[in-house]
């Protein structure tokens, strides 16, 4: 008894620690239901997804939004979304639901759908920026009318069982909390009204449940060493190995090669990694006051662009970031006082979109970080970041043994023979 209690204690702190984010620890996707008007047979609710995930965006073919009714209601008529199946509505004779299945499937409009079919906030193909990045793309919404439910706060059901989407597996959804209505501002601001009833549904994102394998890597190297510490060996799983494109392969000529799948299957070129994404920091120069790194983001995956990229990491310098020179930057401080992870994104429509693998699946910047004379040290591989994440996907690093090392002979100051070694390197790492 004493083993089975444990065991279940094992599995409840497991799963719990399974979809915390230490980065990001209140990151969730927040679904919230308000009954605006009753109906005949039912009621009409605005659905609203928040995505306050600070760095971790829905990118297409977007979300994908499931449940199971509490009853046998089904949906009369829905606006800015659309469930993916009618089910079976041969019972009901003249005005036929939208949908009659127990467990609906609701996916997003895609844009440019006509206007009488759109609801705010809708119609954006499912893609949800993330909350750091863009709040004001971070919202979807449609509206859904619903019969056969009850039509007061006191017959009203919920429903159970959410799952989500976005777009592949890892998202774990509570049940339905009843809270407070949702107050509205009218127009000229000078009136509230609110919901007549609200309730909220709380997901949050486990890499553990995503995929087996990381989906990305990190490489390093230095202006101080010639090593170049490569991404480990089947570093994001070897499992594609024997479908994988070599560079310059004449098969990349074919047409339709590019164009993603249903199954969201990768195109990888073939690398030792075998990761779709490889990020790479490279410590560039080192000044008196300041010191320099180059990062460099590869998409290794020649059906899929990144339209929506974000790289989070973790260094205890970058609470004293000087300036970001072709990346946009935002200090994120989960724990208030502790301020050493940064969000880097490209900049509006310059290298916000992360090409697929090819001559221009590369985006790179360059960071300038102010030296804390007491903290700063290139020994011990200071210099390189404890974690990296890539849209909210843990890298995974290099063993620490492998770092480039500092030489005993090596001067703190750079000179410009080492300003040239170091730029040699970093060119060699972005063309391979």
């Amino acid at each position: 008894m004493r083993f089975f209690i444990s065991a279940i204690f094992f599995l409840v702190i497991f799963s719990s620690a399974a979809a915390y984010d230490p980065l990001d620890p209140n990151g969730n996707i927040t679904i919230k239901w308000d009954i605006m008007s009753w109906t005949a047979d039912g009621y009409v609710a605005s659905v609203t997804m928040n995505n306050f995930q600070m760095y971790r965006h829905i990118m297409t073919p977007g979300w994908t939004l499931g449940w199971t009714w509490a009853k046998k209601e089904v949906i009369w008529s829905i606006v800015g979304a659309q469930t993916t199946e009618q089910g079976d509505c041969s019972k009901f004779k003249g005005n036929v639901p939208h949908c009659c299945k127990k467990d609906p499937i609701v996916v997003d409009l895609l844009p440019g759908v006509p206007y009488n079919q759109q609801f705010s906030n809708c119609c954006k193909g499912g893609v949800l920026s993330s909350w750091g990045q863009d709040p004001l793309s971070s919202v979807s919404a449609f509206q859904v009318s619903v019969g056969l439910a009850g039509t007061t706060n006191k017959t009203v059901k919920l429903p159970k069982n959410f799952t989500l989407l976005g777009p592949g597996p890892g998202y774990t959804c509570g049940r339905a909390k009843i809270v407070p209505p949702t107050t509205y501002l009218t127009p000229d601001r000078r009136r509230k009204t609110q919901a007549l009833m609200t309730w909220n549904v709380t997901c949050t994102y486990s890499q553990i449940l995503a995929r087996k394998n990381p989906s990305c890597c990190v490489s390093l190297s230095s202006f101080y060493n010639d090593t170049i510490t490569s991404c480990p060996n089947c570093a994001c799983g070897c499992q594609d190995k024997g479908n994988c494109v070599k560079a310059g392969s004449k098969l990349l000529q074919k047409s339709g090669i590019n164009t993603p799948r249903k199954s969201n299957a990768p195109l990888l070129q073939c690398t030792h990694h075998m990761c779709p994404i490889r990020v790479h920091w490279h410590v560039k120069q080192n000044y008196k006051e300041y010191w320099r790194v180059k990062l460099a983001v590869t998409n290794f995956n020649y059906r899929l662009n990144y339209t929506l990229w974000t790289l989070a990491i973790q260094h205890p310098n970058l609470n004293n970031v000087t300036q970001v020179f072709s990346f946009d930057y935002k200090p994120l401080v989960p724990y208030g006082s502790i301020n050493d992870t940064g969000m880097f994104y490209g900049l509006k429509f310059y290298n916000d979109l992360l090409m697929e693998a090819g001559p221009s699946g590369n985006v790179q910047s360059e960071v300038l970080l102010q030296k804390d004379q007491n903290t700063f040290t290139f020994k011990n591989g200071w210099a390189f970041p404890r974690k990296v994440y890539f849209n909210g996907e843990e890298c995974l690093m290099p063993p620490p043994d492998s770092y480039p090392f500092m030489p005993n002979s090596a001067r703190q100051n750079t000179i410009a023979f080492s300003s040239l070694i170091s730029s040699l390197i970093f060119l060699l790492i972005v063309i391979q």
